[in-house]
């Protein structure tokens, strides 16, 4: 994203030089609902982000300009607490959680504004707390470490957001690096960088353009079932924790104990596990066919035993299947809406955006949103020159 207008907003509300930082979105290759069951997930991050241009003001108050929203708040440091439905909340939230922590930080400006599209699953939110605390850090000094940065805009999603996320998000947004995925151990949150060469492939997301109410209640539901799941199997196999310390043997012998549909979603959870790390082997092999094949596998899983897909992602990765220029695509994110991410040959992109637009413009009535994706490094400052 350009900064100059950035800078020139900012000098237009504040009149002094700001600290430029960018802070990317990202996507998840395959490996999905398996890090609230302490799996394996593997993100990176992309080209679309968030730019934030920010200064001390030397007193106690903060101002924030919204580019996107054409909106100003401004809040007190003294006693903050979320404003409902606010994009402030993300920034808020990471200041409260720096001052709890005991960090010394006073009254700042900023303006900010970006490219990641709002709602489509492509984790905007954290990039946007990624930048404030990394910004925060360099400003007031604080020398923060990555994990621990990762850590504060997680809390800060939690407490003011109001959402339990996982830590992907965060992490990958933050520790992204160019042309590498990340493969995440959600529980011990050790990550090994999986380099992506892609050739003569890409990956382009498409948008359904889909949001169901379901998504939130749904998402709780899965994670109960598979608490189910975990405290069944415990009752055998004392050692288990939770379902990243299942083995296909310990469900298949508990499969009587269970109700049909959490065994579903354990068998799910397990499956997508082993899918990250053959993933993982085949992208360092650079068998990309192979790498595709597990991603429609990826999409079966959550469409048929995790059920958290919908007649429109289902149609957009079915619609693939039919195109030698995708070697592979499934659904991305908590599912019910958002987007599926395909792997597409370059030479052939125009084809398959024009071809999948129409199909669905005509199954559907309106058209989805289509992003083309590259892979690049995380939260950082920039030189304002581009």
């Amino acid at each position: 994203m350009e900064t100059s207008a950035l800078k020139s907003k900012f000098g237009e509300l504040f009149g002094s030089s700001p600290l430029l930082i960018r802070s990317p979105g990202r996507i998840n290759l395959i490996g999905e609902h398996t890090d609230y069951n302490e799996g394996f997930v593997l993100p990176a991050a992309i080209d679309k982000e968030i730019v934030l241009a920010l200064a001390k003001n030397g007193t106690d108050t903060c101002r924030i300009f919204s580019q996107d929203y054409g909106e100003m708040e401004s809040f007190s440091l003294s006693g903050l607490t979320p404003k409902p439905n606010s994009w402030s909340n993300y920034i808020k939230g990471v200041a409260a959680q720096l001052m709890e922590a005991g960090h010394l930080i006073s009254g700042f400006d900023g303006v900010f504004g970006g490219n990641i599209p709002i709602g489509a699953g492509l984790s905007s939110s954290a990039a946007l707390e990624n930048g404030v605390c990394f910004g925060l850090s360099e400003l007031f000094g604080l020398n923060l470490d990555p994990l621990t940065m990762i850590k504060f805009s997680q809390r800060a999603e939690h407490e003011f957001a109001g959402v339990a996320c996982g830590i992907m998000d965060q992490f990958a947004s933050m520790m992204g690096k160019t042309g590498h995925s990340i493969r995440l151990d959600c529980r011990s949150l050790a990550y090994d960088y999986i380099p992506l060469n892609l050739d003569q492939y890409r990956f382009v997301l498409c948008d359904s353009r889909v949001k169901h109410s379901l998504v939130d209640t749904e998402y709780n539901i899965r994670k109960m079932e598979c608490e189910i799941g975990v405290k069944t199997i415990r009752q055998y196999f004392d050692q288990v924790v939770s379902l990243r310390d299942v083995s296909p043997e310990m469900l298949e012998k508990v499969k009587p104990e269970l109700p049909s549909k959490v065994y579903s979603r354990c068998l799910y959870v397990l499956q997508e596990n082993r899918r990250v790390l053959e993933a993982c082997s085949l992208l360092e092999a650079g068998d990309l066919p192979e790498f595709g094949k597990l991603m429609y596998g990826s999409h079966v899983g959550l469409s048929k035993l995790y059920e958290v897909s919908c007649p429109e992602l289902d149609f957009l990765v079915k619609f693939t299947q039919d195109q030698p220029e995708v070697l592979g695509a499934r659904m991305m994110g908590g599912g019910f809406g958002g987007c599926t991410i395909n792997l597409v040959q370059n030479q052939h992109v125009e084809t398959f955006k024009t071809s999948i637009v129409a199909a669905y413009l005509e199954q559907f009535g309106q058209a989805p949103e289509i992003y083309e994706v590259r892979i690049v490094g995380g939260t950082s400052p920039m030189d304002g020159e581009n």
